[in-house]
């Protein structure tokens, strides 16, 4: 289980003058990112995805999946 960061503008310079409520922000490292994160499954012989899940940035899953893996 691999996760990627998808950004999105932190701004709240839009109509509602808000930020999208379904994004979060998480710290990797050192630095800290505003959006959503893809968790990624994938075989590890063939390398083939099996498993996607979009989440707000914050959360945590990649430890539950495998430890119920």
């Amino acid at each position: 289980m691999d996760a990627t960061l998808i950004a999105a503008p932190p701004s709240t310079k839009n109509q509602s003058k808000q930020r999208d409520p379904e994004m979060h922000q998480a710290k990797k490292g050192n630095q800290w990112y505003f959006g959503m994160k893809a968790h990624i499954g994938a075989d590890r012989d063939s390398k083939l995805v099996h498993t996607v899940v979009v989440t707000a940035a914050n959360v945590v899953i990649g430890a539950r999946v495998r430890a119920t893996a």
